[in-house]
């Protein structure tokens, strides 16, 4: 570990000049040689540094952005390749060099607080060796040797032996007590922090190889910082515990409001916004706008929760607009189903005999109005004739009766054949 602090020996100058400028400034406060002074000063480090590293915290952010967009294609590939994982590989490396993707963009902050780290490490090693390094003189030294946290003093380690801790004016069971204490929390923080990026701001649709880098890490980093946490000094011990909190709060913040499309964070917070939008009748705050922006845009490209939140708005009688408000409409069912157009229900088809005995009955009805008159007076015609013929004898009035019967044709008008039995 030493050997990779001193690669890092050329910035340890500059972080023991901020660090002493933060001990002035609490020094006055707490005293030089507290432990206060010296562990804020190391916080307050903490603090410069990750404030300086938050232009690559957005661009981890925006990165991670880019691999949501890529997931449909994603998907896509992982459809066609699903037998073949090299080829599925392959495609979805040339896919990241197409869109300028990089899906290790996440360990960025990380890396680049290492040099920081290492070299703070640097510094309290020497601190705890008796040797001036940077701005820290010998005065200094000798301050930060008496300065104690919870009893442990900073360059302590929980593996060092008995005389070493005494020389630093402290008990061993001291030491390894604080020192156990913030390893477990350091690595608790680290768990927490990446299962809380596994469980509620990623879209568990789409396996890709950010999930399982993810998932990895959420299970390596607390395991490597508990076995190196052993070796640690105090002072690191804050600086790491320290970074940890900054970053599960700053990761809080952006899960809470600016979710990843897709994951539960995402459904937490358009049930929140919908909850908003219920009790004040509008989109309240820039970045709900925005969101209601972007969703509006999608139009039938929205995912289940974007649709799930469309279809609230309108049961609630509003519209998600353009510009992310809303406001009061009657067609916000159909933006309900994603701003399609109505379509128009078409009557139900009626089998072929029903249409053809509809068709029948209406030729008939037609036929009926025009001639009626006409059918009445031959009928009245017909019976004068009839009376003015001899009527038939009863032989052959039965022998006409007993051929009908033969033929097997029924009396009356006979009902139309189906044009399918012609």
């Amino acid at each position: 570990m030493d050997t990779i602090a001193s690669l890092f020996s050329f910035i340890t100058t500059p972080v023991s000049w901020v660090i002493v400028q933060f001990h002035k400034l609490y020094g006055a406060l707490f005293g030089d040689d507290t432990g206060w002074a010296w562990g804020l000063s190391i916080v307050s480090l903490v603090v410069l540094i990750r404030i300086c590293l938050i232009p690559l915290f957005v661009k981890q952010i925006k990165s991670t952005r880019n691999m949501q967009v890529l997931q449909p294609k994603m998907k896509a590939i992982q459809e066609r390749y699903k037998n073949d994982k090299q080829r599925q590989s392959e495609e979805m490396m040339k896919l990241y060099k197409e869109t300028g993707t990089n899906p290790l963009s996440s360990c960025l902050p990380i890396l680049a607080q290492s040099p920081f780290f290492f070299a703070l490490y640097h510094v309290l090693s020497s601190i705890a060796s008796g040797k001036t390094i940077g701005v820290i003189d010998q005065p200094l030294l000798d301050s930060a040797r008496q300065a104690h946290i919870f009893g442990a003093p900073l360059a302590a380690k929980f593996m060092d032996s008995e005389e070493k801790v005494a020389a630093l004016g402290a008990s061993l069971t001291d030491v390894r007590v604080v020192t156990a204490i913030m390893i477990v929390m350091m690595s608790a923080s680290q768990f927490f922090t990446q299962r809380q990026l596994m469980t509620k701001n990623v879209d568990l649709t789409v396996k890709t190889p950010y999930m399982q880098q993810q998932k990895m890490l959420m299970y390596i980093f607390p395991v490597i910082f508990a076995v190196m946490g052993i070796n640690f000094p105090v002072g690191v011990l804050v600086y790491w515990l320290t970074t940890n909190v900054w970053t599960m709060g700053q990761q809080m913040y952006v899960i809470n409001q600016n979710p990843t499309p897709g994951s539960k964070a995402q459904d937490q917070y358009l049930g929140r916004v919908l909850k908003s939008v219920n009790s004040h009748g509008q989109v309240r705050g820039r970045t709900r706008r925005n969101t209601v922006k972007a969703i509006v845009a999608k139009g039938p490209d929205r995912n289940d929760i974007e649709r799930k939140f469309i279809t609230g708005l309108a049961k609630l009688g509003l519209a998600a607009q353009e510009d992310g408000t809303v406001a009061k409409s009657d067609a916000a069912v159909l933006e309900a189903e994603g701003g399609a157009a109505p379509k128009r229900q078409q009557p139900k088809r009626q089998p072929k005999a029903k249409r053809h005995t509809a068709a029948t009955h209406a030729g008939t009805a037609k036929g009926s109005g025009s001639t009626g008159s006409e059918s009445k007076t031959s009928l009245e015609k017909h019976d004068a004739s009839q009376d003015d013929k001899p009527k038939a004898s009863g032989k052959s009035a039965a022998s006409g009766s007993s051929r009908q019967a033969k033929s097997g044709q029924r009396k009356g008008p006979q009902r139309p054949k189906h044009p399918s039995k012609k």
